[in-house]
Protein backbone atom coordinates (compact mmCIF):
# COMPACT_ATOMS: atom_id res chain seq x y z
CA UNK A 1 0.00 0.00 0.00
CA UNK A 2 1.07 3.66 -0.47
CA UNK A 3 1.59 6.08 1.61
CA UNK A 4 -0.20 8.94 2.30
CA UNK A 5 1.37 12.18 0.87
CA UNK A 6 0.48 15.66 0.12
CA UNK A 7 -0.03 14.64 -3.54
CA UNK A 8 -2.37 11.89 -2.31
CA UNK A 9 -3.52 13.26 1.59
CA UNK A 10 -6.30 11.41 2.94
CA UNK A 11 -8.64 13.93 3.03
CA UNK A 12 -8.69 17.61 2.19
CA UNK A 13 -7.60 20.43 4.56
CA UNK A 14 -11.24 21.49 4.94
CA UNK A 15 -12.59 17.88 5.61
CA UNK A 16 -9.60 17.45 8.45
CA UNK A 17 -10.59 21.40 9.91
CA UNK A 18 -14.39 20.12 10.29
CA UNK A 19 -12.61 16.37 12.23
CA UNK A 20 -10.77 18.56 14.08
CA UNK A 21 -13.18 20.77 15.34
CA UNK A 22 -15.82 17.81 16.65
CA UNK A 23 -12.87 15.86 18.17
CA UNK A 24 -13.52 15.80 22.05
CA UNK A 25 -11.45 17.47 24.33
CA UNK A 26 -9.00 14.39 25.08
CA UNK A 27 -7.94 14.24 21.28
CA UNK A 28 -5.52 16.81 19.38
CA UNK A 29 -5.14 15.73 16.16
CA UNK A 30 -3.00 17.46 13.30
CA UNK A 31 -2.75 16.67 9.50
CA UNK A 32 0.75 16.33 7.98
CA UNK A 33 2.08 15.51 4.58
CA UNK A 34 -1.24 14.79 3.62
CA UNK A 35 -1.80 12.26 6.79
CA UNK A 36 -4.27 12.74 9.96
CA UNK A 37 -2.15 12.01 13.49
CA UNK A 38 -3.23 11.90 17.29
CA UNK A 39 -1.23 13.82 19.66
CA UNK A 40 -1.29 12.36 22.86
CA UNK A 41 -2.29 14.82 25.44
CA UNK A 42 0.54 15.79 27.58
CA UNK A 43 1.68 14.29 30.58
CA UNK A 44 2.04 16.40 34.11
CA UNK A 45 6.38 16.35 33.20
CA UNK A 46 5.79 17.05 29.68
CA UNK A 47 2.94 20.64 30.85
CA UNK A 48 6.04 21.39 33.35
CA UNK A 49 8.30 21.45 30.61
CA UNK A 50 6.12 23.99 28.41
CA UNK A 51 5.51 26.03 31.54
CA UNK A 52 9.17 26.45 32.70
CA UNK A 53 9.86 27.46 28.55
CA UNK A 54 7.22 29.96 28.44
CA UNK A 55 8.49 31.72 31.50
CA UNK A 56 12.28 31.60 30.38
CA UNK A 57 11.20 32.83 27.19
CA UNK A 58 9.03 35.81 28.86
CA UNK A 59 12.05 36.29 31.15
CA UNK A 60 15.02 37.31 28.35
CA UNK A 61 12.71 38.46 25.49
CA UNK A 62 9.42 40.29 27.36
CA UNK A 63 8.35 41.39 23.74
CA UNK A 64 7.50 37.84 22.94
CA UNK A 65 5.36 35.44 24.40
CA UNK A 66 5.30 31.55 23.66
CA UNK A 67 1.84 30.74 22.58
CA UNK A 68 0.94 26.95 23.79
CA UNK A 69 -0.65 24.76 21.16
CA UNK A 70 -1.47 27.19 18.80
CA UNK A 71 -2.31 25.71 15.65
CA UNK A 72 -0.53 26.37 12.31
CA UNK A 73 -0.88 26.23 8.58
CA UNK A 74 2.29 24.01 7.79
CA UNK A 75 3.43 22.35 4.87
CA UNK A 76 4.20 25.45 2.70
CA UNK A 77 0.78 26.36 0.57
CA UNK A 78 -1.40 25.77 3.47
CA UNK A 79 -1.96 22.19 3.03
CA UNK A 80 -0.89 20.70 6.20
CA UNK A 81 -2.11 21.27 10.30
CA UNK A 82 -0.22 21.14 13.25
CA UNK A 83 0.06 21.70 17.03
CA UNK A 84 3.31 22.33 18.37
CA UNK A 85 3.49 22.55 22.39
CA UNK A 86 4.74 26.26 21.86
CA UNK A 87 4.99 28.77 19.37
CA UNK A 88 7.03 31.78 19.86
CA UNK A 89 6.19 35.00 18.40
CA UNK A 90 5.08 38.97 18.82
CA UNK A 91 3.15 39.29 21.17
CA UNK A 92 -0.55 39.80 19.62
CA UNK A 93 0.83 38.06 16.56
CA UNK A 94 -2.09 35.62 16.42
CA UNK A 95 -4.90 37.97 16.97
CA UNK A 96 -7.86 37.74 14.78
CA UNK A 97 -6.26 34.71 13.52
CA UNK A 98 -8.59 31.41 14.81
CA UNK A 99 -7.84 27.88 15.77
CA UNK A 100 -5.00 27.56 12.54
CA UNK A 101 -3.20 30.40 12.16
CA UNK A 102 -0.84 31.58 9.57
CA UNK A 103 3.14 31.32 10.52
CA UNK A 104 4.33 34.37 9.81
CA UNK A 105 5.97 36.31 12.43
CA UNK A 106 6.92 32.72 14.14
CA UNK A 107 9.90 32.89 15.18
CA UNK A 108 10.44 29.41 16.89
CA UNK A 109 8.63 26.50 17.15
CA UNK A 110 8.80 23.75 19.88
CA UNK A 111 7.94 20.43 20.42
CA UNK A 112 8.32 18.05 23.62
CA UNK A 113 8.48 14.92 23.05
CA UNK A 114 5.82 12.23 24.12
CA UNK A 115 5.85 8.62 25.21
CA UNK A 116 3.97 7.29 22.26
CA UNK A 117 5.40 4.88 19.69
CA UNK A 118 4.75 7.69 17.15
CA UNK A 119 7.06 10.25 18.87
CA UNK A 120 10.17 9.81 16.77
CA UNK A 121 9.03 10.47 13.55
CA UNK A 122 6.37 12.65 14.42
CA UNK A 123 9.09 15.13 16.19
CA UNK A 124 11.97 14.37 14.54
CA UNK A 125 11.47 13.80 10.84
CA UNK A 126 8.08 15.22 10.30
CA UNK A 127 7.82 18.32 12.31
CA UNK A 128 10.97 19.74 11.87
CA UNK A 129 10.70 19.34 7.83
CA UNK A 130 6.88 20.79 7.69
CA UNK A 131 8.17 23.97 10.44
CA UNK A 132 10.91 24.71 8.19
CA UNK A 133 8.59 24.19 4.68
CA UNK A 134 6.65 26.85 6.93
CA UNK A 135 9.50 29.64 6.60
CA UNK A 136 9.83 28.90 10.70
CA UNK A 137 13.75 30.58 11.51
CA UNK A 138 13.77 27.68 14.34
CA UNK A 139 12.80 24.57 15.77
CA UNK A 140 13.77 23.44 19.24
CA UNK A 141 13.10 19.66 20.51
CA UNK A 142 13.25 18.93 24.10
CA UNK A 143 13.45 15.04 23.40
CA UNK A 144 12.59 13.51 27.12
CA UNK A 145 13.90 9.75 25.87
CA UNK A 146 17.79 11.37 24.57
CA UNK A 147 17.66 13.41 27.77
CA UNK A 148 18.55 16.26 25.57
CA UNK A 149 17.55 19.51 23.52
CA UNK A 150 18.06 19.66 19.78
CA UNK A 151 17.95 23.11 17.76
CA UNK A 152 17.54 22.98 13.93
CA UNK A 153 18.39 26.43 12.44
CA UNK A 154 20.09 28.08 9.35
CA UNK A 155 16.72 27.99 7.46
CA UNK A 156 17.69 27.86 3.76
CA UNK A 157 15.00 27.35 0.51
CA UNK A 158 12.61 25.39 3.16
CA UNK A 159 15.17 23.28 4.98
CA UNK A 160 17.38 23.61 8.27
CA UNK A 161 20.82 23.26 7.38
CA UNK A 162 22.02 22.91 10.97
CA UNK A 163 21.30 20.38 14.12
CA UNK A 164 22.92 21.32 17.25
CA UNK A 165 22.29 18.67 19.81
CA UNK A 166 23.21 19.41 23.53
CA UNK A 167 22.29 17.00 26.99
CA UNK A 168 20.22 18.40 29.49
CA UNK A 169 22.16 20.31 31.72
CA UNK A 170 23.76 22.07 28.91
CA UNK A 171 23.88 25.42 27.43
CA UNK A 172 22.07 25.81 24.07
CA UNK A 173 22.18 29.30 21.58
CA UNK A 174 18.77 29.53 20.08
CA UNK A 175 20.04 31.48 17.36
CA UNK A 176 18.53 34.91 15.64
CA UNK A 177 15.97 35.36 15.07
CA UNK A 178 15.16 33.98 18.64
CA UNK A 179 18.67 35.29 20.31
CA UNK A 180 18.12 33.15 23.71
CA UNK A 181 20.59 31.26 25.36
CA UNK A 182 19.07 28.19 26.66
CA UNK A 183 20.30 26.96 30.36
CA UNK A 184 18.71 23.64 30.36
CA UNK A 185 20.11 22.60 33.56
CA UNK A 186 16.23 23.00 34.93
CA UNK A 187 15.33 20.00 32.57
CA UNK A 188 17.24 17.04 34.57
CA UNK A 189 14.33 17.80 37.05
CA UNK A 190 11.67 16.96 35.02
CA UNK A 191 13.16 13.67 33.96
CA UNK A 192 10.26 10.56 34.05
Amino acid sequence: MTPRTTDRPQMSVEEFEELARRAPETVRLEFINGKVQVKPVPDGSHGQIVMWLIKYCMQRRPELSLFPEQGLKVNGYRKGRAIPDGVLAPDENFVGQGRWADPAGVLMAVEVTSYDRDADQRDHVEKPAAYAASGIPVYLLVDRDAAEVQVHADLEDGKYRSLIRRPFGDTVELPDPVGITLDTRKLKDYGD
